[in-house]
């Protein structure tokens, strides 16, 4: 152990350490996996064409094969954080950058539809779900005043990606057929695995104790353990019900904009080059609103929840005016409202996740954010369906965007039902009760950002080189 440092100057030191330093190349490497995979899955429409072409089936068949993979991604995301609590994410981060690079490769040999379910849909989808949450809670491990910035700058290559990817994918496919483009795509996406090997190892804790050994194979302690990992005691307390309802209220509407907006424009007139920009317009705001909301949220004026009540509101305002604004045919009238809507819609992305540790406290992170995916996984396949009927009853999309509009505000509400939600201060994090303290050590990533202080109570604590 080595010699402590003075008192102020080490409280000075372990303040500043989670908010930079090795953290930021974490966030270089949460940029490039997300790009990888939500980039990458928003762009697989360009492969749509050429599958209803080569295979002769239906688009409702074709659409089957990036909606599993979006849901494997979503409903996976609770195994992985269980496998990073068990045993480390940089294990976990590695090996589903090897699963959605294999089940691309595997792709380009598909000869039906079926083998494109399994690879694309479910060998890739497992892969990506092994790969998103473990990045953002380790990013979110690192970082506590500029954590939302963190968030913010790693997601921002979503929507970068998507502009880069589509005609990048589209030259492949006209260069070496989709077969090509898909192998190129599987190599590409091996990237990921060296954004999972900058997680740095952590140090496993001592063996359990001997009453723990004794226990290891009863069903009961086996059935304790798997709970532990995947945090489902967060479904029995009030305020991680209450949050995870809110946002699950809000996904139903919030990608209704991306799905029948273009759609709604050039019903109402516009020609497709203008269908098509009011969308670009939209998504370039979207990457401006994820860093400029992480830097007001960390500025610390105001608490993340209000933040994300506020940006939350503003955007299911201004959903509800979309059709509005180009009922009278202004297309300047509608690229303004698209362009604020785009901004207020990437804002609340960075601060939904910053949030979580405010709500269940930063050592369940992990498990918070998979449980977190999985509910609102079904919301999000929801809300474009029900749009899309209301769309075929009423023979517009005016209804369609009021009530996508309406379940973000109807979020808002729930949020506010929150416990201490109109104090303006932060409420101490709960903390994981003493119950579970023999489970201490599945999750060392997590207990490293416990043992740091946090802005409010800054505690004296020992560091020891590694």
């Amino acid at each position: 152990m080595t010699s402590q440092k003075p008192k102020a100057e080490s409280q000075g030191d372990e303040a500043e350490g989670p908010d930079g330093g090795w953290g930021w190349v974490l966030v270089g490497a949460l940029f490039v996996s997300t790009s990888l995979v939500f980039g990458l899955m928003r762009s697989l429409g360009i492969f749509f064409v050429e599958f209803v072409q080569y295979f002769e089936e239906s688009a409702q068949a074709i659409s089957w094969i990036s909606s599993t993979g979006l849901a494997a991604q979503q409903f996976f995301s609770p195994l992985g954080a269980a496998l990073c609590n068990a045993y480390d994410a940089r294990v976990v981060v590695m090996t589903g950058g090897c699963l959605a690079g294999l089940g691309l490769v595997l792709a380009s040999q598909a000869t039906c539809l079926v083998h494109l379910y399994l690879t694309m849909g479910l060998i890739s989808g497992l892969g990506w779900g092994l790969v998103f949450t473990p990045m953002v809670a380790t990013v979110m491990a690192n970082f506590t005043r500029r954590r939302t910035l963190a968030l913010g700058l790693g997601f921002s290559s979503i929507g970068l990606s998507s502009f880069a990817f589509n005609p990048l994918f589209q030259l492949l496919v006209e260069m070496y057929t989709w077969r090509g483009a898909l192998l190129i795509l599987g190599g590409l996406s091996l990237n990921i695995v060296p954004c999972g090997a900058l997680i740095r190892p952590q140090r496993r804790s001592k063996a359990p104790s001997p009453v723990d050994s004794e226990h290891t194979f009863s069903f009961s302690a086996a059935l304790h353990r798997v709970s532990s990992y995947l945090e489902l005691s967060l479904l029995c307390e009030r305020p991680y019900v209450t949050y995870t309802m809110a946002i699950t209220l809000l996904n139903v509407g919030y990608f209704v904009p991306y799905f029948h907006l273009v759609a709604h424009s050039r019903q109402v007139g516009f020609s497709e080059y203008q269908a098509a920009f009011v969308m670009s317009a939209a998504g370039t705001t979207d990457i401006f609103g994820r860093v400029v909301s992480g830097w007001f949220a960390d500025l610390g004026h105001f608490r993340l929840i209000h933040l994300l009540s506020l940006w939350t509101t503003l955007a299911g305002v201004f959903i509800m005016l979309l059709p509005v604004s180009s009922l009278s045919g202004s297309y300047p009238g509608l690229v303004v409202i698209s362009l604020l809507y785009g901004f207020c819609s990437g804002a609340l992305t960075s601060v939904v996740f910053a949030a979580v540790p405010m709500v269940v406290g930063v050592e369940r992170m992990m498990g918070a954010l998979g449980l977190l995916q999985l509910i609102e996984s079904g919301a999000g396949l929801l809300g474009t369906p029900l749009s899309g009927l209301l769309k075929d009853i009423t023979g517009n999309y005016i209804a369609s965007f009021a009530v996508a509009g309406s379940f973000l505000i109807l979020g808002t509400f729930i949020m506010a039902t929150l416990p201490h939600y109109f104090s303006r201060t932060d409420p101490p994090p709960p903390q994981r009760r003493s119950l579970d303290n023999k489970d201490k050590g599945l999750n060392p990533e997590m207990e490293q950002m416990n043992s740091l202080p946090s802005d409010t109570n800054h505690k004296e604590a020992e560091w020891t080189d590694r």
